[in-house]
């Protein structure tokens, strides 16, 4: 893997030196992890100091073995003297998807994005290599794909989201790399066979096609991210003239916070891409390379050269026909938990953090990081017969990419209000500061998260 080089040079350094951070402080807080450690630390509000462990012989089940899974797991064990935990998921690889649109840009190499869940699994844990079939919520229990039938007493849900390639006609994941297909999301291996069809388009040039699924969605700034690295890219290569750039969107807006959505649209007028509102792909004919979208005055068919698909997701299947699901309002579907403290609406003894569960905003790593010392915190508590005093205020954060070297760094909370870390980075200005952090330090920052450091 690549070691970071965090040499700074002149201009970089006269920039921190306007921010009164000094070379030496920078790079010890990227050592140590810093940079993202002090991120939505506002998001947990604890009522007294931290408790000593929890005594108990509950059986904690917790469902998924990703980001938020696993720091579960880390910070349970450590928490509780005597418990019985176990976790359900069969991968055994563990993927970094962070930086997925780095690998489907040719900045990063695919390797750096794929780890074992076995170096972060604390030994103490047992681990049940299956998927959860079906939940049982009333009989405190969830069955596997393999017909056995797991009894909790406590259960926390991590299980992610679903990506639904077959929710758009003609698409499916086999086409990705290929026909001028790109998708970032999901695996490592369609990062990479995108890169494969962003690299050859920049070269080559032609329409391209950046588009946005409706609803909830992982990431929601990795589609704005596609668009602005690989016109990024082309303009590098000196090929920038040779491409066409649209970015379609089912909504009327690039992003939920206004000061950024007015930087952006400006951002990309600037850069000639065109913006279509109120698309929204339906389908695709590989072969022809023509994507159709519904709009509001019926149904409009694009040819293109390269096109990057951003699928409809939703919960797993299993959980989105559960009695663990909302079954209305904009958390339809996703884990029914309360925003604030992460504990189910209602099922006391079920939890949630991660890209499952159904609140407003939320899905992205940075949030993992804030919910999940909610989400244990609470339920140790629970478990201990105390009251909660752990609540989440909807921080994420998205290291908002713009080019090969520059991004912004955009955190906020459920309010929509600019919730900045650090007061040297500006939330509103393009800058070197928030792509190192993403290239380079924020890989260790997730690892030293998903062994509870952090």
């Amino acid at each position: 893997m690549r070691k970071p080089n965090l040499k700074l040079n002149g201009a970089v350094q006269r920039v921190l030196a306007e921010k009164d951070v000094s070379r030496r402080n920078f790079l010890r807080m990227a050592g140590g992890g810093a940079l993202l450690a002090g991120a939505g630390t506002s998001s947990l509000l604890y009522a007294g100091q931290a408790q000593a462990k929890v005594k108990t012989n509950a059986h904690v089940v917790i469902v998924g073995a990703g980001a938020a899974g696993l720091s579960c797991a880390t910070r349970l064990s450590r928490e509780l003297d005597g418990a019985n935990i176990t976790i359900i998921d069969r991968r055994r690889n563990h993927y970094y998807q962070p930086g997925l649109t780095l690998v489907a840009t040719g900045v990063w190499n695919v390797d750096q994005t794929v780890d074992r869940n076995e170096r972060y699994l604390p030994s103490s844990v047992n681990w049940v290599h299956a998927m959860v079939r079906e939940y049982d919520p009333d009989n405190n229990r969830v069955i596997t794909d393999a017909g056995e039938a797991i009894s909790y007493d406590y259960l926390m849900v991590t299980t992610g989201l679903q990506v639904n390639h077959s929710a758009v006609e003609g698409m499916s994941p086999e086409l990705i790399g290929t026909r001028g297909i790109g998708c970032v999301y999901d695996r490592p291996e369609y990062a990479q066979q995108t890169w494969t069809a962003i690299d050859k388009y920049t070269r080559e040039g032609g329409r391209a096609l950046f588009t946005r699924a409706p609803g909830a969605m992982k990431c929601a700034g990795a589609p704005l991210k596609m668009a602005m690295l690989t016109e990024s890219r082309m303009k590098e290569r000196g090929n920038r003239a040779r491409g066409e750039f649209h970015y379609l969107t089912p909504g009327t807006s690039l992003f939920a916070v206004e000061a950024t959505n007015e930087w952006l649209i400006n951002n990309f007028a600037e850069r000639d891409i065109s913006l279509h509102w109120d698309h929204q792909l339906v389908a695709i004919d590989a072969d022809a390379r023509r994507a159709t979208f519904q709009t509001p005055i019926g149904r409009e068919t694009l040819d293109y050269d390269f096109i990057h698909v951003v699928p409809p997701m939703s919960a797993p299947d299993s959980l989105r026909e559960s009695p663990l699901a909302a079954a209305e309002g904009p958390a339809r579907g996703w884990l029914e938990v309360d925003r604030f403290s992460l504990q189910h609406a209602r099922y006391a003894n079920v939890y949630g953090a991660g890209d499952i569960v159904g609140t407003p905003i939320g899905k992205t790593a940075a949030s993992v990081k804030a919910q999940v010392p909610v989400a244990v915190t609470n339920m140790v508590q629970s478990i201990a017969g105390r009251e909660h005093t752990a609540s989440y205020d909807g921080y994420t954060s998205c290291p908002l990419i713009t080019g090969l070297g520059k991004a912004i760094l955009v955190e906020f909370d459920y309010n929509l209000d600019m919730v900045p870390s650090f007061d040297f980075i500006s939330p509103y200005e393009e800058h070197w500061v928030p792509w190192v952090m993403k290239d380079r330090l924020l890989l260790a920052a997730y690892r030293a998260m998903l062994r509870g450091r952090i």
